[in-house]
């Protein structure tokens, strides 16, 4: 463990960090998690005055009517899950990627779960209760009724979407593969509308139900269309990128520079990251989301990958002149979090890239921003931080080697201090600070539980991981 003291100069003034955007994202957070509740609560009100109670007086129109609410139920979830991921930038800013995807999981599992349930109970139900007819009646509702071919083949396509989404599966997918098969999930959505419209009172049976049906298909769909499909064709057209040079770090690590048109102006933060697609050879048409490494300037970008998968491999082979298609910016890992005047960053390996970001960007006197950097080998950016250190104040604790153990996130360097103690040994106050992280998903999730045992409040624990 190496720590670098930056130099003292002459205190800088201390004034706190303006949080109205902070405060506006707690507001959004709570009104969301409310409106997500109303919505559940207005679709099991729908059905219980359409019968929904009564029914479950008798074996098979009870079977019928918990298929019946749990359709309801699952059809919402999934329209929400839509929401979720459709790059809206209300919850971007609100609660940033690393929620957000943890939130589209739980949903997405759960609405695919109570999808589950609706086939098999409504089908029960309809055959009378009786299991031996099921199957036959399976078959009937789905040759004889209005939509519910479409609604198989979109029900297929969520199955393999949620089978390629379990952790076993994912880790034997390439990202690329895994990232196309996802998409499916929106076809898989868009199949099940006719079937819901067609043979689904409780869609339609009112003009309220059909209002709030109609106008959550649409939001979800125009959501898509709208941020992810327009806008970032719009933006790349507008700013027209362009790589200026490819520069080796060493350790498999490389920095790709690129710069907009002359006159745009990006609206791009330190620590967000953006989807990139190179327009160079096959592999264009699949977005790959980098972090930046260094403060944009509203023209010039930076971002520093590790070769890892064929994706950032092709990276090396780029040549200056080659255009770029963007998405985003993307990511709540940034200034628009911070509550606090003190801030601490952690980072590992290649995590570093926006911590550095970070660090050259944000407004902090000498002393009041740390950086814990584990790696491997060499350190990425050491001038860099140096520099900062020097120019800016930024205290820096090196943390070489590999994880020291399962569940511990520093290296196998720092002795027999646990995380607790180590971590408050450099960061007495750490519990008065906003708090960055950006690293593998394990890893962040060990510095997570750190911090909390160390008295942070989890609403200043602003985390980025990586690994899918």
């Amino acid at each position: 463990m190496t720590t670098v003291a930056a130099p003292r100069s002459p205190a800088l003034p201390r004034s706190a960090p303006d949080t109205t955007r902070a405060r506006l994202d707690a507001a959004v957070r709570s009104g969301g998690l409310v409106a997500l509740w109303a919505s559940l609560l207005l679709v099991t009100y729908w059905w219980a005055t359409g019968g929904g109670f009564q029914d479950l007086a008798g074996w098979a129109t009870g079977l019928t009517s918990t298929g019946r609410l749990t359709g309801l139920l699952s059809a919402d979830l999934v329209l929400v899950q839509v929401l979720l991921m459709a790059r809206l930038p209300v919850l971007e800013h609100a609660f940033g990627q690393d929620r957000l995807a943890r939130m589209h999981r739980l949903v997405g599992f759960t609405s695919f779960t109570l999808m589950v349930a609706h086939i098999g109970l409504i089908t029960w139900g309809y055959a009378a209760g009786q299991l031996t007819r099921t199957p036959a009646e399976l078959w009937d509702l789905t040759v004889n009724y209005p939509g519910m071919l479409l609604a198989v083949a979109g029900t297929a396509c969520l199955v393999m979407v949620v089978v390629t989404s379990v952790k076993a599966a994912r880790r034997k997918l390439r990202y690329e593969s895994w990232h196309l098969l996802h998409l499916y999930a929106y076809l898989g959505v868009g199949l099940a509308l006719p079937h819901q419209l067609w043979t689904g009172q409780d869609f339609v049976s009112s003009t309220g139900r059909q209002v709030f049906w109609w106008g959550l298909w649409i939001a979800a769909a125009g959501s898509v269309l709208v941020w992810r499909v327009a806008l970032p064709l719009w933006r790349s057209a507008r700013y027209g990128i362009r790589v200026t040079s490819v520069v080796p770090e060493g350790d498999g690590v490389l920095s790709v520079y690129m710069t907009a048109r002359r006159g745009a102006r990006m609206p791009v933060e330190a620590g967000q990251f953006l989807t990139f697609r190179f327009l160079a050879g096959s592999g264009w048409t699949r977005a790959h989301p980098y972090s930046l490494s260094a403060a944009p300037d509203g023209r010039s970008l930076r971002i520093t990958v590790k070769l890892v998968g064929d994706g950032s491999a092709a990276l090396r082979h780029l040549r200056a002149g080659t255009r770029v298609l963007v998405e985003g910016p993307y990511g709540r890992l940034s200034d628009r979090a911070r509550t606090r005047r003190k801030v601490a960053f952690i980072g590992a390996g290649v995590g570093v890239t926006p911590l550095r970001a970070l660090a050259e960007a944000m407004d902090y006197a000498p002393g009041d921003a740390v950086l814990l950097y584990r790696f491997t080998g060499s350190p990425l950016f050491a001038r860099e931080l140096q520099v900062l250190a020097a120019e800016r104040g930024l205290d820096q604790v090196l943390l070489p080697g590999h994880r020291r153990s399962p569940g511990s996130w520093l290296g196998a360097g720092i002795g027999p201090a646990d995380d607790l103690t180590a971590l408050l040994h450099w960061v007495p106050d750490l519990a008065e600070r906003d708090v960055y992280v950006c690293g593998p998903e394990a890893w962040a999730e060990d510095v997570r539980r750190t911090t909390e045992a160390a008295g942070l409040p989890a609403d200043r624990f602003h985390v980025e991981s990586f690994g899918w």
